[in-house]
């Protein structure tokens, strides 16, 4: 019966944990939203921007490849 108990009291350890980190996620992610409304204030775009911050989390040569097929697609759809 020890056992059953340490296992639920780690148990409830870990769900605490997460559910901490959950709630500062949500926080983060308010955040973000906060800077992207400044951002959009000032006269930023924030789809751009989000756009932007896409392509820079992309290692570069990936970022290449995207642009390339892009570019493909955009000529073969007569909007180049």
């Amino acid at each position: 019966m020890a056992e059953g108990n340490v296992a639920a009291d780690e148990l409830r350890l870990l769900i605490e944990r997460i559910e901490r980190l959950e709630e500062e996620k949500k926080a983060i992610g308010d955040d973000v939203r906060d800077v992207y409304a400044e951002a959009k204030a000032r006269g930023y775009d924030p789809k751009t921007m989000r756009a932007v911050v896409r392509l820079r989390k992309m290692e570069s040569n990936a970022r290449q490849e995207a642009e390339a097929l892009l570019e493909t697609y955009k000529a073969a759809l007569g909007l180049a």
